[in-house]
């Protein structure tokens, strides 16, 4: 298994593929405040920290608990080798009061790390390479009109591994370990909007993988305002869920922004609110003047 896992991260590394532009932003270009990741990387130089408080509510009707929780996710990104790839590492500490509502069963307390993972996300197609932005000196309505190639997206892949301790409250015995977790993710940007899709496998080949897919449409007001709405379906034996997001996130400076976030789901074995605040930094060390047109944000 662990000789599988580097096979594909160093193919991953050094895949052959066609030039892109340089993915380097002037602005930070964060994942947050939404569950998805963009196409595009960080760029050379650059380390980024994104992170985020949360608090929730969970009702199990069949269990019969109620759970008050509160919790950390983090997220370090660094832009290595090459302007395609990007280096990370995530996971979340979460913390749980459960409230057994019947039987005469005390409330109890959890805690620890539910998810780890480390990967790398490398640029396969840039279409924004290639993209005909000359203008019809002639024709107004040639310069209006939609373009197909417009909905052709970048595309990335993500390879990795998850680690799951042991002891640990939040998964059965049976996952701990290492396992694999890949994905495929686009990005449309489409002037102010900017849609991204992630296709998720996670924990493959343990007793309880995961599949799922995350649409993340973000909505840029200004330079320094945008907010996200976000659908996410989960399957797994272990727990399926269908979870709807939003927020919105503001730019303090070039380096730092700030997001307010918010969660529900459509089920009651849990139903689900969350609501959190996050912060996003990067330490900017790129050494070149290559930008992507824009501001690319997820």
């Amino acid at each position: 298994m662990h000789h599988k896992l580097i096979l594909i991260l160093c193919l991953l590394f050094f895949t052959v593929s066609e030039s892109v532009m340089a993915q380097y932003t002037e602005t930070i270009n964060s994942n947050r405040p939404g569950q998805s990741q963009g196409a595009f990387s960080v760029g050379t130089g650059v380390l980024q920290a994104e992170s985020g408080l949360f608090f929730g509510d969970e009702t199990h009707d069949l269990l019969f608990t109620e759970t008050k929780n509160w919790g950390l996710d983090f997220a370090f990104r660094y832009g290595f080798l090459m302007e395609q790839l990007e280096l990370s590492f995530e996971g979340t500490y979460l913390s749980e009061t459960i409230t057994p509502t019947a039987g005469n069963v005390s409330e109890f307390d959890q805690s620890g790390f539910p998810n780890l993972a480390l990967g790398a996300k490398y640029l396969i197609y840039d279409p924004y390479k290639f993209a005909d932005d000359k203008v019809n000196l002639y024709s107004y309505h040639a310069n209006r009109r939609f373009k197909w190639s417009s909905l052709i997206p970048a595309v990335s892949a993500y390879a990795g591994a998850n680690y799951i301790y042991s002891d640990n409250p939040f998964v059965p015995e049976s996952q701990e370990g290492f396992s694999p977790k890949v994905a495929v993710i686009t990005q449309n940007n489409w002037g102010r909007f900017v849609w991204v899709n992630n296709f998720i496998g996670d924990q493959i080949g343990s007793d309880f993988p995961a599949y799922a897919w995350i649409t993340t449409m973000t909505h840029s007001f200004n330079p320094n305002i945008a907010a996200f709405v976000e659908f996410q379906i989960r399957k797994s034996d272990l727990y399926s869920d269908d979870i709807f997001r939003f927020g919105g996130a503001y730019l303090l400076t070039k380096d730092l922004q700030v997001d307010v976030n918010a969660l529900i789901n459509f089920k009651d074995t849990p139903s689900r609110f969350q609501a959190g605040l996050g912060v996003s930094y990067r330490m900017d060390f790129h050494n070149h003047d290559e930008i992507l047109p824009g501001d690319i944000e997820n």
